[in-house]
């Protein structure tokens, strides 16, 4: 499950509507006839994908089997309907799998279901109560921690199953079990569960063949791994008439409804009975919220998370009295959903359906597959809920104690245990954090002392501090530099305290923050800013959310602009002197070409967090790249920006970068270069993009899992494409791209959510950059090789 959370702003509906785009291009709101296009084959995708998903919940909790094709439906239909992430697909939930089992195992089915209602009920309240951003308060830490203890758990149990045997009532029995179990494994039951598995793993890496076998397996790799893997293991048990349990579909005559606990059970285990409902709505509820998030960052939408919250009380509150286990948005489901083209709600509410009519006429079938295949779906989902990309960001934020606590406390107690466990461990380390400081002497070779400190100053820091400045002769100058954490009053006093009793020697103190380099604290306890170069405050080399902080009383732009120049001066300068030295000596040698527009919002430095000598740039309007001899629309001057990059600087990559609202697109659409009259020189410029129109109208390009928002975006990376074509109409680049010594690559970036996209040329579509050096989710590569 992506964990990675942003807080998105509020919104006022949750865009159901966004057009999709096509092969004609951004389909027209309201034609519920193309949308319908893209929803049909997405649900059919995520069917078969829920099926035995569902199945192997049900199993791994020791729920009728029935059970988990009810939430499966409830979830499609009710939450679809209902809630505020328009393409999130809901259905049982396998961080709930092990919380489930154990109530089944101790209070019997139809309990485990009314508890399913009540957290239901719960959930609802809570979204009455707009509670829903307060269950993403929780440390990650502890989220992923849970997730990753509850997957160790289920696959401990389902290894039993594939193995031939039966599971133990803990993760702890399981692993004290399991050296017996292999010792004396049933080899069909292995050898099906090893089928499985192994198709798990290895369709999706179809795409990675050599050659055309490549492209083949890139098709083949669409298709749902876990029903490949079903049916295989199911076809090779069939075909080898193999003697194993198989899935036991009760007639639905049979199907158990959610029952009232009775009196005497209420009386004397109603306290954890409570503690259940709480945690099943707890865990229910993150991790359907958290996966709105995921789902609405890959699909650029912003939903409603209150009504989601809601729309999730209402299918658990549905999918405990039908009889179903209990519901949550899921992250494998709902990427698949995202990835297949989905529109609109639609979609998860078709895979409802296809869900409903399965169960009810296609049970002969599912009778036939082997438990040992669904338990091994099952093992191989709850090894992959241990994460090493959470590991690896837990772990860089110095939280790795919360998650191994969270991770053993799930495993080796309960879930509910596990978690108060490593919120413990959370709170701890916040305050060992709260109390932790450095505090650093320096001595000048003038005897200057400067005093920095690091971290939070509170009363717990105070003996240090008054420590190291005790140490500090009288008489010296002394500058007392702070690091901007926060500061008590305890140590508010110590400080100034010195400071008075310092200066009364004949010394002299500045005490100053880092949150501003000229920033002065006062005695009294406010920031007073010292020397500043104008009204143009902002710091160079910061993070660029400073840009409002230029007063707007200097109405004069070359003023503002000659501020920015004596910042540079003062502040930056200084600090890349002897890099620019380096390089007025040596000369340039950048490595990559960078073609992009001249919009002013697009500031190359910042989105490719380069410096200088590493661009060799050419901005134009609509980066384009004329193309050779075309009459009265050719440009001589970035054929030789290309051809001196090519051929004198040797640039090893070439990248052509597109932006969202680029105004050079719209001007096309609207026909601006085919206007009567005589040509203006931005006519003929712009003529230079009618080769984009026309590759619009024939093979658009499209973003991976997310249809673009509308015909200008779509005409913007169409026309990264086409110029990327272009530019090997220059013989230089034509020449080093077939030696295999150049590489042209095309970028995407769009203002509005700060996002870079990459053209994957396997695909032709492009796709998000990541924002660790892990690739995409799924497929391994890197962002370079989705590039290449």
């Amino acid at each position: 499950m992506t964990l990675d959370i942003s807080s998105a702003p509020t919104p006022s509906d949750t865009t159901d509507h966004a057009p999709p785009t096509g092969p004609a291009g951004p389909t027209p709101d309201g034609s519920r006839l193309r949308l319908l296009l893209h929803d049909v084959p997405a649900s059919l995708a995520v069917f078969l994908i829920a099926v035995p998903f569902s199945l192997g919940i049900a199993l791994a909790t020791g729920a009728p089997l029935t059970a988990g094709l009810v939430s499966a439906a409830v979830g499609g239909l009710v939450v679809g309907l209902l809630g505020g992430t328009p393409l999130q697909v809901s259905g049982p939930s396998a961080a709930l799998t092990v919380i489930t089992a154990g109530l089944i195992a101790q209070y019997g089915w139809q309990v485990a279901c009314a508890v399913t209602v009540a957290a239901g009920l719960l959930q609802l309240l809570l979204g009455v109560a707009r509670a829903a951003r307060a269950a993403l308060a929780v440390s990650p830490a502890i989220v992923h921690g849970m997730l990753a203890g509850v997957g160790l758990a289920i696959a401990l149990a389902q290894l039993h199953v594939v193995l031939g045997g039966s599971p133990q009532s803990s993760a702890l029995a399981n692993l004290i079990a399991l050296p017996d179990q292999l010792a004396g494994p049933h080899l069909p039951a292995l050898a099906v569960g090893a089928v499985a598995i192994a198709v798990l793993y290895g369709w999706p890496r179809l795409g990675r063949l050599p050659g055309r076998y490549g492209r083949v397996g890139a098709r083949l790799a669409k298709l749902p791994a876990a029903l490949i893997a079903v049916g295989a293991a199911t076809g090779l048990s069939i075909a080898a008439d193999l003697r194993l349990a198989r899935v036991e579909l009760p007639e639905w005559d049979h199907h158990a409804l959610a029952s009232l606990p009775s009196g005497d059970l209420l009386a004397g285990h109603w306290p954890k009975l409570l503690a259940t409902v709480l945690t099943v709505t707890a865990v229910a509820s993150v991790e359907s919220l958290l996966s709105s998030v995921a789902v609405d960052r890959m699909s650029h939408r912003t939903g409603d998370l209150n009504r989601e919250l809601r729309g999730q009380g209402a299918a658990n509150l549905v999918s405990g009295l039908l009889g179903g286990l209990p519901v949550a948005g899921g992250a494998v489901r709902s990427t698949a959903n995202v990835q297949a083209g989905a529109a609109t709600r639609m979609s998860s509410v078709l895979h409802g359906c296809w869900v409903l009519l399965a169960a009810v006429a296609l049970t002969g079938g599912l009778r036939r597959i082997p438990l040992a295949a669904l338990a091994a779906l099952v093992l191989v989902v709850g090894i992959q809920m241990v994460s090493f990309a959470h590991i690896r960001r837990v772990h860089r934020h110095r939280e790795f104690p919360v998650y191994l606590v969270t991770v053993l406390g799930v495993v080796l107690l309960d879930v509910p245990l596990g978690v108060a466990l490593g919120g413990s461990v959370a709170m701890l380390l916040a305050l060992y954090r709260l109390t932790r400081a450095h505090v650093d002497v320096l001595v000048d070779d003038d005897g200057a002392h400067t005093v920095r400190t690091h971290g939070p100053l509170t009363f717990a820091a105070v003996p240090k501090l008054s420590r190291a400045l005790a140490r500090i002769p009288a008489g010296a100058q002394v500058t007392l530099r702070h690091d901007g954490s926060f500061l008590d009053h305890a140590a508010y006093e110590a400080m100034h305290t010195w400071r008075a009793g310092h200066q009364a020697t004949g010394g002299r103190v500045a005490i100053l923050t880092d949150r501003q380099e000229d920033d002065i604290l006062d005695p009294d306890g406010t920031v007073r800013p010292g020397n500043s170069t104008g009204p143009h405050r902002c710091r160079a080399w910061t993070p660029w959310v400073g840009h409002h902080s230029i007063e707007q009383g200097n109405t004069d732009p070359h003023g503002r602009l000659l501020d920015g120049v004596r910042g540079f001066q003062q502040h930056t300068a200084p600090l890349v002197r002897q890099e620019l030295a380096r390089l007025a000596r040596d000369g340039q040698t950048p490595s990559e070409l960078f073609l992009t527009c001249a919009d002013s919002r697009m500031v190359t430095s910042m989105i490719t967090s380069s410096g200088p000598g590493d661009l060799f740039t050419v901005r134009n309007v609509g980066n384009l790249v004329p193309a050779p001899h075309e009459p009265g629309a050719s440009d001589d001057s970035v054929a030789a920006a290309v051809q001196y990059a090519v051929e004198v600087l040797e640039v090893a990559s070439i990248t052509v970068c597109g932006h969202s609202g680029c105004g050079a697109m719209k001007a096309l659409l609207d026909g601006v270069h085919e206007q009567p009259g005589p040509p203006t020189a931005l006519t003929r410029w712009l003529r230079n993009g009618r080769g984009s129109l026309a590759r619009l109208r024939r093979v658009p390009a499209e973003f991976e899992g997310r249809p673009a928002t509308d015909v200008v975006e779509q005409l913007c990376i169409t026309n990264v494409v086409q110029q990327l074509d272009q530019l090997l109409a220059n013989p230089a680049v034509e020449r080093r791209v077939a030696d295999g010594t150049l590489r042209l690559v095309g970028m995407y970036f769009d203002f509005a959510t700060a996002q870079a996209y990459v053209l994957d040329r396997a695909t032709g579509r492009f796709a998000p950059v990541s924002p660790e050096h892990t690739g995409r989710p799924g497929d391994g590569r890197t962002d370079q090789e989705l590039a290449a």
